[in-house]
Formats: C-alpha cells, sequence, structure tokens
C-alpha cells in the first residue's frame, strides 16, 4: 500500500475502527457507515461499569430539568398564553443539546445505540436490559432531584413555575392509550435525532440537528419520558398528584418512547444496511450463540471493532500465546 493510501485510511477512520469519512462521498456517510458509527457507540456503551453508566445517566436527568426551568421561564415571560408556550418551546431542546453535546447517558437514545448490536446477536439481551435498567432509574433520579430544587427552593419564579404546573397538569390529562402513541412518535424523533447525529461530521450541524427534532416534541404535543416525568413529579412533591398518577404517566411513555425508537428506526435503519455493516470482520464469528443472545452477559465480541482498545488487546493476547 502506498503512502498516501495510508494516510488516507488513518484520517478516514477513528481510533475505534469506525469511519471518520465517507467512502463514496467524503462528507456524507452511506447507510452502512452511519450504522458502523453507532455500534462503535454502542460497543463503548456496553463496556462502560454500572457505577460510570449511573453517573452519567444521572447528570443526563439533572440536564432534563434544565429544559424544564428554561422552557418554563420563556413561557412565563412571554405571557403565558398558547403563543408564549410557542415561543417557551424554544428552550425545551436545551437538555438535550447539553447531553447529546455533552455524551451523557438518555434513555431514549438508548432505544437505538445498543439495539443495534443485539440485532445483529453481537451483543445479549439481559446485557441491554441491564443498560436500560440503569440508565433509566439514572434518568428518574436525576429528574426527581431537579424537580424537588424547583419546587421546594425559590430557583424558579412563581410565573415559571405556575407554568411548569401547567405543563404537569397538561400530562396527566390523557389516557393511558394516548399517551403510549405520543411517546412512541416521541421515541420515533428521538431516535432519529441520534441516527443524524452519527451521520454528521460537524458539531454545528448536530446542534442545529437536535434543536430542530426537539423542537417537534412540545410543539406537536408528544411527550418524552424523562422530562414529562420531572413534569409530573413537581406536582407529586407540591401534593397535586398522587404517585399513582405518576405511574400511570411513566409505564405509558416509557413504552411508547421505547417502541417507537426501537420499531420504527433502529429495526428500519438495520434493515437498510447490507453485508458492509462489518466490511473487515467475519459477521458469524463476531455472533453470539443463541443460548448466549438470549441469557449471556458478556459485553460483546472483544473483536467487534477492528483498532479497537478490546480488539488490540486481544490480539496481544492471542500473539502472547503463539510465542
Amino acid at each position: 500500500m502506498s503512502e498516501p493510501d495510508t494516510l488516507r485510511d488513518v484520517l478516514d477512520q477513528a481510533e475505534s475502527g469506525a469511519p471518520a469519512a465517507g467512502h463514496a462521498v467524503r462528507d456524507i456517510f452511506s447507510t452502512d457507515e452511519i450504522f458502523r458509527r453507532i455500534v462503535a457507540t454502542a460497543d463503548e456503551e456496553f463496556q462502560r461499569s454500572g457505577r460510570l453508566l449511573f453517573l452519567s445517566g444521572l447528570a443526563a436527568g439533572l440536564s432534563i430539568g434544565l429544559s424544564l426551568l428554561a422552557r418554563a421561564t420563556m413561557t412565563a415571560h412571554a405571557g403565558g398564553g398558547d403563543d408564549a408556550i410557542l415561543i417557551g418551546n424554544l428552550l425545551y431542546p436545551i437538555g438535550f443539546l447539553l447531553i447529546v453535546l455533552g455524551r451523557y447517558q438518555l434513555f431514549t437514545e438508548n432505544t437505538l445505540t445498543p439495539v443495534t448490536l443485539v440485532m445483529t446477536r453481537i451483543a445479549s439481551i439481559p446485557l441491554l436490559l441491564r443498560v436500560w435498567g440503569i440508565v433509566l432509574a439514572a434518568n428518574l433520579t436525576g429528574a426527581a432531584i431537579a424537580a424537588l430544587l424547583f419546587t421546594k427552593t425559590s430557583v424558579m419564579e412563581a410565573e415559571a413555575m405556575e407554568a411548569a404546573i401547567k405543563f404537569g397538569e397538561h400530562a396527566l390529562e390523557y389516557g393511558w392509550q394516548t399517551l403510549f402513541w405520543k411517546g412512541l412518535v416521541a421515541g420515533w424523533l428521538v431516535a432519529s435525532m441520534v441516527w443524524i447525529v452519527h451521520a454528521a461530521r460537524e458539531t454545528i450541524t448536530r446542534l442545529f440537528a437536535i434543536f430542530l427534532i426537539m423542537y417537534l416534541i412540545p410543539t406537536a404535543d408528544l411527550f418524552h419520558c424523562i422530562i414529562g416525568a420531572c413534569e409530573v413529579l413537581m406536582l407529586v412533591f407540591n401534593g397535586q398528584a398522587a404517585i399513582g398518577e405518576l405511574l400511570h404517566f411513566l409505564t405509558a411513555v416509557v413504552l411508547g418512547n421505547t417502541v417507537g425508537g426501537v420499531l420504527l428506526v433502529a429495526i428500519l435503519n438495520y434493515a437498510q444496511t447490507q453485508v458492509a455493516r462489518f466490511p473487515d470482520r467475519d459477521l458469524e464469528a463476531l455472533r453470539l450463540s443463541w443460548r448466549e443472545w438470549l441469557f449471556g452477559s458478556a459485553p460483546g465480541r472483544p473483536d467487534l471493532v477492528p483498532g479497537s482498545a478490546a480488539a488490540l488487546m486481544q490480539r496481544e493476547a492471542e500473539a502472547d500465546k503463539e510465542r
């Protein structure tokens, strides 16, 4: 291989082995290349300890609280009517910007990234449920801390508090089925946003994608489970709602967000990919057995992505054995 080709390979590939530039057009990734970038992210998530996952999820839950604070404050300053709500929605994406650009763990994002490895049978279902459980618990803990802070202190102005309470009351107006369908579309949007973020090469492009897609959730009167939980928890801490009402909201929206992310994005986008999912890896060699896939807890195959730390360690161990 010539020196320019070697240099090009170095520039066009991240350390993890994921593509850093498109093969056909340098600044545009194909569906397969986007999939490989998401797989690299998923592999990193599966390698994290439970403690790190929880702390990252906690940071995400707290950041979501800032979306509620910003939206309620803007809505209050804009007058509090229907038009004011549309203006307030402009600040709804704040928490998501912090989460995505800050690389925190948000449950609805995890309906896409780790699912890709499970669908390829490289990571097991119990491992996926472990990640989901830790991240969801951490997100809700962070959202509860934020709601308690806003309710029991003077952080929020009286007008902003009134607007935030109205958000929570509105969330409890719907029946379980309606909440599920609204949550499904919201999950679809969040997972689509994650896909687009992995397709972008510049931070400014990611910023606009996050802002535009997340702005649609409150504007279309859809529900995201974590920020919605923060809104309803404010009612609970204020003595205006019961725990049963919170659980009614959460079960419907969490399930809807999950189905929307997994079925309408992860599976559909996965179906578009071809054998180029892992062009320089033997996919059959990477796959878990059906028993491992259903019941195992190992974090995938260590040689998933060529060039990854796990792959290098495995090759070094094999080389030592040969010596």
